[in-house]
């Protein structure tokens, strides 16, 4: 019976990699860049999936990142702020076109932001008095001071559209934006197209056509990156690397980004509320095996949430975390739990029984969430690991239903992280990918007073004190510091990556004939 399984299980796959292997054509052609990741598109709407469309380059925001965070101009090419700290004024960039052949100008962007303030997303989370124009710039007035507002206008969420990309009532019904490309074909939830903006403000760009596909599985980007069907992959299975390394047409480059895995953990659950319960699941995992076979990234493993780059958010006296069963036991065993007869703790005739959830749309997390449930249950921690669609770690949040969840955060979201330590820490209920039932009330009364801050040293120092109540109290487990695997084929000239993946820099490639 488990051959016949095994088989009906691989034949599955085939026919998945082969129905996304359908969906490109054969080979793309020369003036055509072909990509392929993971993440669906549902609508136009930046506010929902504006993440594909500034990495395709279609639309741009006001302010722009740095591979290293620093904020650097976009559309904006300076900006001020009043004595007060509640005025900004954001100076536009002159001679800027949108799609549609309309001029941006100082109206059509606060038009755009006025948009975007009344949508969910971090712009809506800013105390945002009034969005006005004077002359040639946009004047954002604020009802108290907020030093990340311009981190928070180079989200993705916040990009400029044209006054004829909306409808009456704020839906986007055309992606009318200001980039390198404009938008070609729109096929949603997998697929779409663009096509070179000739009058692009930062020159005409080299690769006249680029497509992007969505596939859920890694295996079948993998597939299309040997077969030359994809130019560019993706967010590929570490398990893959290996087979990618002996292609002569494909190189596989590593890249860090200031995204972390980790274990979510439901602090309000009766087994994981007290802190010891948290420091017993993080002594019991090998997170060195974990980066090393898992991974194949040795040395990536995490003991915190944030990598170095994020220097003020980052505690460099932190040791290594180590993994410690025994200890693990000792502390659990202060908590009344004793082995039961299939190894499996109890107490209280109930036992140590929890469901991980995950999503493939990362797929190393559902390897690494194999791995975990394999060394917590070496410590008698009973582990179901459920497969499923990352909008279920959200829900679970809201509804309470969720135990623990295996994510990649990703700690770039918005250029400062302080916007996402706001989203997952900023109450004592915590955030859809933060904490969760987390009883402390310190650290979001430290988040909210970070907002107004404007003492550099001030500011790291809190930063740092906030981080490590969350490094002693474990809301969040760290796993590994995250590396993102993309192979290329060996026709694309000047690939990078961004580590903030804001952009795809498709303007920046070019493309050798086969």
């Amino acid at each position: 019976m488990k051959k016949i399984r095994s088989k009906l299980l691989l034949a599955l796959t085939c026919s998945s990699c082969l129905l996304f292997s359908a969906m490109l054509p054969a080979q793309p052609s020369n003036d055509t860049l072909s990509i392929s990741g993971p993440f669906e598109f549902t609508n136009l709407d930046p506010s929902q999936s504006g993440y594909i469309y500034t990495r395709m380059q279609i639309v741009e925001t006001l302010v722009d990142v740095e591979a290293d965070g620093t904020l650097k101009a976009g559309l904006a090419t300076a900006w001020e702020i009043s004595d007060d700290l509640l005025e900004w004024r954001f100076q536009l960039r002159e001679q800027v076109l949108f799609h549609d052949g309309q001029l941006m100008d100082a109206a059509s962007v606060a038009n755009s932001l006025t948009r975007a303030l009344e949508k969910h997303g971090p712009l809506s989370n800013a105390p945002i008095e009034s969005i006005q124009t004077d002359a040639d710039q946009v004047v954002i007035r604020l009802q108290q001071p907020y030093n990340l507002l311009p981190a928070v206008l180079a989200n993705y969420a916040n990009v400029i559209l044209s006054p004829a990309a909306y409808l009456a009532d704020g839906s986007v019904e055309q992606l009318l934006g200001t980039g390198p490309y404009q938008l070609s074909s729109f096929q949603p939830p997998h697929k779409l197209g663009v096509s070179r903006f000739d009058q692009y403000w930062g020159g005409k760009a080299a690769i006249s056509h680029a497509e992007y596909l969505t596939g859920h599985r890694g295996e079948s980007r993998v597939l299309q990156a040997r077969s030359g069907q994809a130019d560019i992959a993706f967010t590929l299975d570490p398990a893959s690397l290996n087979m990618l390394n002996r292609e002569q047409h494909v190189a596989v480059h590593s890249d860090l980004i200031p995204r972390t895995i980790l274990l979510k953990i439901n602090s309000g659950h009766p087994f994981l509320e007290p802190v010891e319960a948290r420091q017993a699941l993080s002594l019991a995992l090998d997170r060195s095996g974990i980066a090393r076979a898992v991974l194949r990234v040795p040395g990536s493993e995490a003991n915190q949430l944030v990598p170095s780059s994020l220097g003020d958010w980052y505690l460099d006296d932190l040791p290594a975390t180590t993994q410690d069963q025994q200890l693990a036991l000792e502390l659990l065993a202060s908590l009344a739990w004793t082995p039961g007869p299939d190894g499996v703790l109890t107490r209280n005739d109930e036992r140590f029984a929890l469901t991980l959830i995950t999503y493939a749309d990362r797929p190393e997390l559902t390897v690494v969430a194999t791995a975990i449930q394999a060394q917590l249950a070496e410590i008698g921690i009973e582990v179901n690991v459920s497969i499923t669609n990352s909008s279920a770690i959200p829900a679970g949040h809201q509804d309470g239903s969720l135990e623990m969840a295996l994510i990649a955060r990703n700690y770039g979201f918005i250029a400062d992280p302080l916007g996402v330590m706001i989203a997952d820490f900023g109450s004592e209920q915590g955030g859809d990918w933060g904490a969760m039932n987390w009883a402390n009330a310190y650290v979001p009364t430290a988040i909210e007073q970070l907002k107004t801050e404007t003492s550099a040293e001030i500011y790291r120092q809190t930063a740092q004190s906030i981080a490590r109540q969350i490094a002693e109290e474990l809301p969040l487990i760290p796993i590994a510091f995250y590396t993102q695997q993309t192979a290329v084929n060996q026709r694309v000239q000047n690939f990078r990556f961004d580590p903030f993946e804001r952009s795809y820099f498709l303007s920046e490639m070019e493309l050798s004939s086969k």
